[in-house]
């Protein structure tokens, strides 16, 4: 195992959910607060930076090329080439105050995203189901959703409210994109909070623990496998990546902090890199027409 390196030189406010894209051998990740997208070439080690224009909770692969993005009160598309953003759907009665936080696609093409009172963390977030270009709401009274991620299988479901301070495992239906019955996986200490997450090619979970400057390998009981200390006191999300899924990415945040604190935290806000023994799956992509009935 190797010690987290930095990738790049950039220092995001807050990043966040990164996604290796396998046909492109890139890495995509968003700073939240910038805001903007990133994308790390792997061949050539650039780090390109593309503006938004309002905060960015999270992003998904889409089948054709380009990227979901989850604006602050729209999903819409991106294609890198033009730099274009298309409108693509706008939840119904979603609140001025709130925003789209984390989300993921699973193994069938569906995004799942949920939201957030972005003024107060109030538990009014909602989770929503993308499929297609309908989107239901399933889950209410969330207060800062994350940790979105699926088994290898596509029958359990990952999700956090960070601030109860606990990660539950779902049961899921692939083929109708239903959640079943819940569990809790695991719990954090506070200030510790349980914050991105993915899922490695061994079926364990794998989470940026925000506030306690670690990673954790939770088995699909939750049992705790390994404990990975970093470097930064927020690591934020992590996504396995390059050619051979062999490369833990990890983002993290420089958020609200001071001057000193800064200084004394070099790494805070970087991309950082790990080696740590295993692989990762491909990222599933977003249908643009519907869940597929295979796997992605």
């Amino acid at each position: 195992m190797t010690s987290p390196v930095r990738v790049g030189t950039q220092r995001d406010i807050l990043g966040e959910s990164p996604l290796w894209d396998e046909r492109e051998q890139c890495l995509w990740w968003v700073d939240i607060r910038q805001p903007a997208l990133r994308r790390l070439d792997h061949a050539s080690g650039r780090v390109q930076t593309w503006p938004m224009p309002a905060l960015v909770g999270s992003i998904a692969l889409v089948e054709d090329g380009r990227l979901l993005v989850a604006l602050p009160q729209q999903l819409a598309l991106f294609d890198a080439h033009d730099a274009s953003l298309t409108p693509f759907v706008e939840p119904a009665r979603m609140p001025a105050e709130h925003r789209f936080n984390d989300g993921r696609c699973d193994r069938q093409g569906r995004f799942w995203v949920g939201s957030m009172n972005n003024l107060t963390r109030a538990p009014e977030g909602v989770l929503y189901c993308l499929e297609g270009r309908t989107m239901r709401a399933h889950r209410g009274g969330i207060c800062i959703p994350n940790s979105l991620a699926f088994s290898p299988d596509g029958g359990t479901m990952y999700f956090a409210d960070s601030l109860r301070y606990t990660l539950f495992a779902y049961d899921y239906g692939p083929a109708t994109g239903e959640l079943g019955a819940d569990r809790v996986l695991a719990t954090t200490e506070p200030p510790g909070f349980p914050d991105g997450s993915t899922v490695d090619a061994d079926g364990f979970l794998w989470n940026a623990e925000f506030n306690a400057a670690r990673l954790v390998r939770y088995a699909s009981d939750g049992r705790i496998d390994r404990v990975i200390a970093m470097p930064v006191p927020r690591p934020t999300c992590c996504a396995f990546g390059g050619p051979e899924l062999d490369v833990l990415y990890v983002t993290t945040a420089s958020q609200q902090m001071s001057p000193q604190e800064l200084q004394a935290q070099p790494l805070a806000g970087a991309l950082l890199a790990l080696d740590v023994g295993v692989r990762g799956l491909p990222e599933p992509r977003f249908a643009l027409t519907g869940a597929r009935t295979e796997k992605a």
